[in-house]
């Protein structure tokens, strides 16, 4: 009986194409296998941008910008004079303070002359007091021998007594005279008011010549000269590139698995081929959820639950020890991969290829 070679040509196909099948499933199920394994070995995400700390910068003092020294995206380094607010109002306060100062010290010696009449008004006072209380002492002994009369005894009595009354008044108004004087505890105090003043009048005209605080760029300068500085209004921004670092977003899921110290593979999308290496420097511990958020000292608590549960993300600061080749910006997209094999002062491993994005 003559074979039907089409029949055979048809099983053969058929038979490839189930091989064929059976092998792209078994390659799939072991591909989905291994990514999995992967990302729960090597924990990954593209949901990752890059920081830099940003310092804001405000006057101290309020007034209008008589000079300006910078443009927008401008590189400065700590200490560069940045802008100036107008000097003249706060020169005007310390010129007035250093006339009010010497004033004081007028005043002062004013009040010490009046300590030493004080002093004067007090000897006296006590000169007729003694002589006073000696001539009562004298004349009381004559009274029983009738050689005064007592309206005299009386009355030396009474002049006495003024004259000691005249002793308390003189001691009171020596010590207040004293006490006008300001001094205390080795200082005066009166003096050292304005010159505490002063000191904050000049400090403020310090604060008008306003210094970068760190070395950086310049950012969202929407200023220019003759622009009213409110005091504490923030004005632009600084971005500080002395470190970079990243914050990638990880899954609550894989946030076991991931520990301060840990070696960090990190690849920018501004930097591509440069594959840099970080340290985790630690994992968020909160982050802000509306649902739960107190509403007049309430918890809003949602009458309904979906039936799909998300995880949440938390950050993860990364801190960049390789310096790329390229400019860093702040925002930047980045994708991270945790080595947990490897600690900070571990001998360097080879970069892994860059990974595929994931979440």
């Amino acid at each position: 009986m003559p074979i039907d070679t089409d029949s055979t040509k048809a099983v053969g196909r058929r038979l490839a194409a189930v091989i064929v099948s059976v092998v792209a499933w078994v390659g799939a199920v072991a591909g989905c296998v291994l990514t999995v394994m992967e990302l729960v070995t090597y924990p990954r995400t593209s949901d990752a941008f890059i920081r830099a700390n940003t310092v804001g910068v405000a006057a101290h003092v309020s007034g209008n910008i008589v000079e300006l020294n910078i443009r927008d995206n401008q590189r400065v380094t700590a200490g560069d004079l940045l802008f100036i607010v107008d000097p003249r109002p706060y020169e005007s306060v310390v010129e007035r303070l250093n006339a009010k100062l010497l004033l004081t010290d007028l005043e002062i010696e004013a009040y010490r002359q009046s300590v030493l009449s004080a002093q004067a008004v007090l000897e006296e006072a006590r000169a007729e007091a003694e002589y006073a209380t000696a001539h009562l002492a004298r004349l009381t002994p004559l009274l029983d021998q009738r050689f005064v009369t007592p309206d005299e005894v009386q009355k030396a009595g009474s002049v006495a007594e003024a004259a000691l009354g005249r002793v308390m008044a003189a001691e009171a108004e020596l010590a207040r005279s004293k006490r006008l004087v300001g001094d205390e505890g080795g200082i005066n105090v009166r003096r050292r008011e304005v010159e505490a003043s002063l000191a904050d009048a000049e400090l403020n005209i310090g604060y008008c010549y306003v210094r970068a605080p760190v070395t950086g760029y310049i950012s969202n300068l929407n200023i220019a000269r003759g622009e009213y500085a409110n005091q504490g209004a923030q004005l632009f921004t600084i971005v500080d590139d002395s470190r970079w670092y990243v914050l990638a977003n990880y899954r609550e899921t894989l946030l076991s698995r991931i520990k301060p110290g840990m070696v960090a593979e990190v690849w920018l999308l501004a930097c591509p081929g440069q594959p840099l290496r970080g340290v985790v420097q630690g994992v968020g511990k909160a982050i802000y959820q509306p649902v739960g958020a107190s509403v007049d000292a309430l918890p809003d608590v949602p009458p309904s639950l979906d039936w799909v549960r998300l995880a949440q993300r938390f950050p993860v600061r990364i801190i960049l020890e390789d310096a790329p080749n390229c400019s860093l910006h702040s925002g930047g997209t980045a994708t991270v991969r945790i080595r947990p094999d490897q600690r900070v002062g571990q001998p360097r491993d080879g970069i892994l290829e860059e990974p595929v994005a994931s979440n």
